[in-house]
């Protein structure tokens, strides 16, 4: 199986101490069959685990048995020749911990009642019916704010949760660990080009394709947050919605006096300013984005990945 050569040899230039595991695996194996207690004491976990995790190790009869055995001795000679030889750089970037990003079930649920949540956009009766519950809350603000003070409230307010919820529900060094290990690998290919190493290129290539997953760990690292950003303000949106009348046959639960935006002047709060962009949603933006930075700053929160 030459994946499991290329397994071995990965597994072996990362971490040089793995030949003397696969070599101690490779003794102890009755008929391809080896147990951990068999190599307990001479090898470590770390490494029993690793090779499991690779799949050089797969399940037998009694225990575990080597995948392929005389794939794994060929990629232990392969590893030989490949370090006595010139080669491009090894990685030097550390993924032990990078692991799986997994959302909880309350990540799930809010990220369903999100998507349900989505449907009041074009919904009237739903619009409605979350517009009414929300001006409970709501509601008390306009009868002692001008509404253009109301939207600002609401844009502190998400700003505030937005930024507390991204720095909590993301890790940012495991963000900065998968954005160095994909510029390792492009640097490390770029180097295995000139060098007109093929071996190395393809060994890269498969880290690469690998390394695939982080891709999606990144993802979703980035989305967690957002799902509740928008379970906390898409009804809070529909409020707006609701009370400034925006939508099909809806009326405005609110009569409101024009707004006055900067370098545009007096306009109804659904008048169009930036092309299609009404005023409403155009001020909400301004305020959001002008208190967020405010919010940040007075919190020396810092949402760049950070790098080793």
């Amino acid at each position: 199986m030459a994946r499991i050569e290329q397994k071995v040899r990965d597994l072996v230039s990362s971490d040089p101490e793995m030949r003397d595991a696969i070599d101690t695996v490779l003794e102890r194996a009755d008929d391809g069959d080896v147990r951990w207690v068999d190599v307990k004491g001479d090898i470590t976990s770390g490494h029993w685990g690793r090779l499991i995790e690779k799949g050089v190790l797969v399940d037998g009869d009694e225990g575990f048995e080597l995948a392929d055995p005389e794939a794994t001795r060929a990629g232990l000679e392969e590893a030989s020749e490949s370090s006595s030889s010139p080669s491009v750089s090894k990685s030097t970037v550390d993924t032990s911990d990078l692991g799986d990003s997994s959302w909880s079930t309350y990540d799930k649920m809010a990220g369903v009642v999100t998507v349900a949540l989505f449907a009041a956009y074009g919904w009237k009766p739903l619009r409605d019916i979350i517009g009414n519950g929300m001006d409970l809350l709501l509601g008390p603000l306009t009868d002692i704010l001008p509404f253009y003070a109301v939207v600002m409230v609401i844009a502190l307010a998400t700003g505030l949760y937005s930024t507390l919820l991204q720095a909590n529900l993301m890790d940012m060094e495991k963000m900065g660990k998968y954005q160095e290990r994909m510029k390792d690998i492009q640097r490390r290919q770029k180097e295995a080009r000139e060098a007109g190493d093929d071996d190395a290129l393809d060994a890269i290539q498969q880290e690469q394709m690998e390394a695939m997953g982080d891709q999606m760990g990144m993802f979703k690292e980035q989305f967690r947050p957002m799902v509740w950003i928008m379970f906390l303000t898409i009804p809070a949106f529909l409020w707006m919605y609701w009370a400034i009348g925006v939508g099909g046959n809806a009326d405005a639960a609110y009569a409101l006096e024009p707004v006055v935006l900067p370098l545009v002047g007096s306009v109804q709060w659904t008048e169009g300013v930036i092309g299609p962009m009404q005023a409403w949603i155009v001020w909400y933006f301004l305020c959001s984005m002008g208190f967020t930075q405010i919010i940040r700053k007075s919190l020396n929160i810092d949402m760049t990945p950070s790098t080793s």
